[in-house]
């Protein structure tokens, strides 16, 4: 099993990432966002890892799963964690290409 390190976090990077918590919370079900497309949202046009590095960090009731790269894939390796979300978005009724991709016009939240 991987261990997996946690650094504490500043009181500046807990504000961040409640803000990216709260932005992720509202993507509606059936529909994804880009890891860019969040840090934008908030005012970081490079802060795509930092939106990366929160999810990784999230608790159970944040649907960290609707959150892709821009290309429409998802991030993880293929592992227990990549099958977790592949199965989770199939659930809410995102499909896959046979490249693994999705059709981010199709299902991509715009409301953002």
């Amino acid at each position: 099993m991987k261990t997996i390190r946690v650094f504490p976090r500043s009181s500046a990077s807990n504000n961040l990432f409640t803000r990216i918590y709260a932005l992720v919370r509202k993507i509606p079900r059936g529909r994804v966002a880009t890891y860019g497309q969040i840090a934008r949202a908030l005012g970081m046009p490079r802060g795509a890892r930092t939106v990366g590095w929160a999810l990784r960090a999230c608790e159970k009731n944040i649907p960290w799963q609707r959150v892709v790269n821009a290309h429409g894939k998802i991030s993880l390796r293929p592992t227990a964690g990549f099958q977790t979300q592949r199965a989770r978005l199939r659930a809410e009724g995102v499909r896959f290409d046979r490249s693994g991709k999705i059709n981010l016009k199709k299902y991509g939240w715009q409301k953002i």
